[in-house]
């Protein structure tokens, strides 16, 4: 399976691109954002774009993979509604109808949030976006899309864009789990889970918690 993947500079791409390199059925990777990641290994390409929207300098490389792994984005905090909407929203619909022009029968997973919302009617802003997000991109013609929405996560050891609010409440986390299964899972599992869904399917197109929790244990003999 060959992969692009967005957003490794952040924690939850960097996580998932972790996961890709390690796994067996990856064959490669290609990383597309505005900086260099920095790191070299034979699976890796890295494609540096200044705006994900527009990808037309780069469209003759991007063609040819299996899924789309999209773990771009930003924090509403502090954003006005308009700045919010044109990177989490516009900014991935112009990706990812890119994509589905240049690679017929890809698979394109979105990282969404766990309470986001699908009606895009709530009051608040972030969830009604990425509700919308969700929503219109689901109406594209991929052969699948899933949208993932993580909780609390627990950092993968030794990775480099662990955001620190993280490292504080780290030790938290067997707590999350015991008390309350459903809101949090590891950033390793989130990352098995994304390729799982690419390579076996899944019968719900939104993963929530519970979900990413049995992806990430899914082989081909539970198919």
């Amino acid at each position: 399976m060959k992969v692009i993947i967005t957003g490794v500079t952040g924690m939850v791409g960097e996580g998932v691109l972790h996961e890709c390199i390690l796994h067996p059925d990856v064959e490669s990777v290609t990383v597309v954002g505005r900086k260099a990641y920095g790191l070299k290994h034979d699976k890796l390409n890295e494609i540096i774009i200044e705006d994900l929207s527009d990808l037309s300098s780069a469209e003759d490389r991007l063609r040819g993979y299996d899924a789309c792994f999209f773990c771009a984005g930003v924090s509403s905090i502090g954003m006005k509604e308009e700045d919010y909407f044109r990177i989490t929203y516009t900014m991935t619909i112009k990706f990812a109808e890119v994509l589905n022009r240049l690679n017929p029968g890809m698979v394109f997973e979105y990282i969404s949030g766990s309470g986001t919302d699908s009606t895009e009617k709530g009051r608040l802003m972030w969830a009604r976006v990425k509700g919308k997000t969700e929503n219109d991109l689901l109406k594209m013609p991929f052969r699948a899309v899933y949208n993932f929405r993580p909780g609390f996560l627990k950092p993968t050891k030794g990775l480099k864009n662990t955001l620190k609010y993280y490292r504080y409440v780290n030790w938290l986390f067997p707590v999350v789990s015991a008390i309350t299964p459903g809101l949090g899972s590891t950033l390793a599992e989130l990352g098995r889970a994304m390729i799982n869904a690419a390579i076996y399917g899944y019968e719900k197109s939104t993963i929530e918690v519970k979900d990413i929790k049995a992806l990430a244990k899914k082989t081909d003999t539970n198919r």
